[in-house]
């Protein structure tokens, strides 16, 4: 097995471990400071300074500036300067094409601020940038296009765990200095309260102290190794929990049906958790393959069960992602499940042809699963560059898929989602919309103009007339009394008694709140009450909510609250006050009253 760790790799040319040192504390600082650099630029969003005034610049510096330091961490002394100087230009430019792409095709109203990326791009750039790095470290070691499988895991793995400790190094340095700012406000002394408060200071000492963690794992290898071996023992134990618990979810469909599962609406997701749960267990046990590292046998069972039962939870995936996509068309989300799904199909494949080999040919226990990884490895990087780029950007897809759909009339111009093309596909989607909007039919162009003319899903939702009436589910309150007639009637979406489909939801009690004589209504959901009168025309109709504002402990559920017998009508503490434009309301200065000093 070749040691991607020994000096041959580069440690000689920086000088051996003073020179790895002196490299990773030079990377942490330079990261340090040109995150506060980017930090300053975007930190008042009423004064921005360039970069980020050109916002695809800025997101795309921030998401080369957080990962490619990372990743020269973790590559010196492992692979030669040029070699490590090569492929830190390579990574730097691939992120900053993910990160300008990502905040070029989004679509803002003047609402748009730093750092402008959106949390899919970080995940999946952190992870793509990860596997290529532990793909590209043990080729380099070995002056192969593909190295040993011992050599992909031994970096990888010895990597992941380093990370893990590096993260959990920094966050106690931080939970040390605020114990010790706490110690010393104790005695009237807020310099240190004051210097950790200062960006100038946390940016550079974070990424200084990650790199110092980094140096500390990496001088104690056989330490990490020793973690690592403990780590993978305790995760290869729970690979028989999962195939119990996964076994007896396939072997219960056959009974109960796939109807529970497509009613939870994120069935493909779970399902796909469930594969990656057992790829990843599966490899603890795996580990290198080495016949000295062989698993016990009932481990060895497990893997080969538990690489038979990822096919029928791929299989179950695609079949949920091929029902969505069929009645509701494509989505960003159903795109990037696809592309998971994808490499799960390989990652079942090549597992179950590991597994059920030995049937007719005599090979090295789960021997197949090797290339499988390597094989995933690559199309999993492929996948994530070309779906956060310009080659198969998910929100194009879908907008020209969902469009496409109303054009042939696979849905109506009063069931098209406007408010996706409107708030969630970004710059294709506006486009669409304005296409939409210049349309012969009068329907669509309607629709697509008062989409356009909305600034949120919800008034688009309750500007929607084409939505029937709903006879709304409510619960009483006391258990037994009755609500006035009229009351629960079909109302229309922008009515709030429209969103109670069950009587759990929604509660209700009738009284008279102002001393009239007349019956009012309160209907409370989980965060407010509505207040209902009766117009001289009969018709219940809505004319305010109570805002609640929780102080001390307790339940923060309002339909309780309602139950409670001290929830009564009080005068106003102020009253409002009456001005020739209209009702000037009071709103308290304070929600909860403050606490009282007590005196030690």
């Amino acid at each position: 097995m070749t040691d991607p760790y020994n000096d041959q790799t580069g440690r000689a040319s920086l000088g051996g471990t003073k020179g790895l040192a002196v490299a990773r504390l030079g990377i942490g600082l330079v990261q340090g400071l040109l995150l506060y650099a980017l930090y300053r630029s975007g930190a008042s969003h009423d004064a921005l300074t360039w970069p980020a005034t050109y916002p695809p610049l800025f997101g795309a510096l921030i998401l080369a500036v957080s990962f490619t330091p990372v990743m020269l961490l973790a590559g010196v002394g492992r692979l030669s300067v040029k070699a490590l100087a090569i492929w830190g230009l390579i990574s730097a430019a691939m992120l900053m094409l993910l990160g300008w792409h990502d905040v070029a095709q989004q679509a803002t109203d003047g609402r748009f601020y730093p750092p402008y990326l959106r949390f899919p791009v970080i995940a999946f750039a952190a992870a793509a940038l990860f596997i290529a790095h532990h793909l590209i470290v043990p080729a380099v070691a070995s002056r192969r296009w593909i190295a040993d499988f011992d050599d992909y895991f031994d970096t990888a793995w010895k990597a992941g765990v380093q990370l893990a400790l590096s993260l959990g190094f920094t966050g106690a340095f931080w939970l040390l200095l605020f114990l010790g700012a706490a110690l010393f406000r104790v005695i009237s002394l807020d310099f240190l309260s004051d210097l950790i408060g200062e960006e100038w200071f946390s940016i550079p000492v974070t990424c200084l102290v990650f790199a110092v963690a980094v140096q500390l794992t990496d001088v104690r290898s056989g330490l990490i190794r020793g973690v690592r071996t403990v780590a993978l023992m305790l995760l290869s134990c729970l690979l028989l929990v999962i195939t119990v618990l996964v076994a007896g979810f396939l072997l219960a469909l056959p009974f109960t049906g796939l109807d529970g599962l497509w009613k939870t609406g994120s069935a493909t997701a779970l399902v796909l958790s469930a594969a990656a749960a057992l790829i990843i267990l599966i490899n603890t046990a795996y580990q290198d393959g080495r016949e000295d590292n062989l698993p016990p046998v009932v481990l060895r069972v497990a893997v080969r069960v538990a690489s038979v039962l990822l096919t029928p939870l791929i299989l179950i995936a695609i079949w949920g992602l091929s029902l969505r996509i069929g009645q509701h068309g494509l989505t960003p989300d159903r795109i990037i499940a696809s592309a998971c799904a994808l490499v799960g199909v390989i990652y079942a494949a090549g597992y179950g042809w590991a597994a059920l080999s030995p049937f007719w040919k005599k090979t090295a226990w789960m021997k197949p699963l090797e290339r499988t990884n390597v094989a995933a490895a690559v199309l999993t990087v492929a996948v994530i560059l070309a779906l956060f780029s310009p080659l198969l950007d998910p929100a194009r897809l879908s907008v020209g898929d969902q469009v496409a759909r109303l054009k042939r009339g696979a849905v109506n111009a009063a069931q098209f989602d406007y408010g996706f093309l409107r708030f969630e596909a970004g710059k294709p989607g506006r486009a669409a919309l304005a296409d939409l909007a210049k349309s012969s039919n009068a329907e669509i162009a309607r629709r697509a103009k008062q989409a356009q003319a909305t600034d949120n899903r919800y008034d688009l939702k309750q500007k929607d007339d084409s939505l029937p009436p709903r006879t709304p589910r409510v619960g009483v309150w006391p258990e037994g009394a009755t609500l006035p007639p009229g009351f629960v009637t079909p109302v229309r979406r922008d009515d709030p008694r429209y969103d109670c489909e069950d009587a759990a939801e929604c509660l209700a009690t009738a009284r008279d709140l102002n001393g009239d004589g007349k019956t009012e209504v309160l209907l409370a959901d989980r965060f407010r009450i509505a207040l209902f009168a009766q117009g001289p025309d009969g018709a219940w109709t809505h004319q305010g909510d109570y805002r609640v504002v929780f102080c001390g402990s307790g339940s923060n559920d309002v339909r309780e609250l309602l139950k409670n017998p001290q929830t009564a009508p009080v005068a106003p503490a102020w009253p409002d006050l009456s001005t020739p434009r209209g009702e000037a309301r009071f709103t308290p200065e304070q929600d909860c009253p403050a606490p009282v000093a007590v005196n030690p």
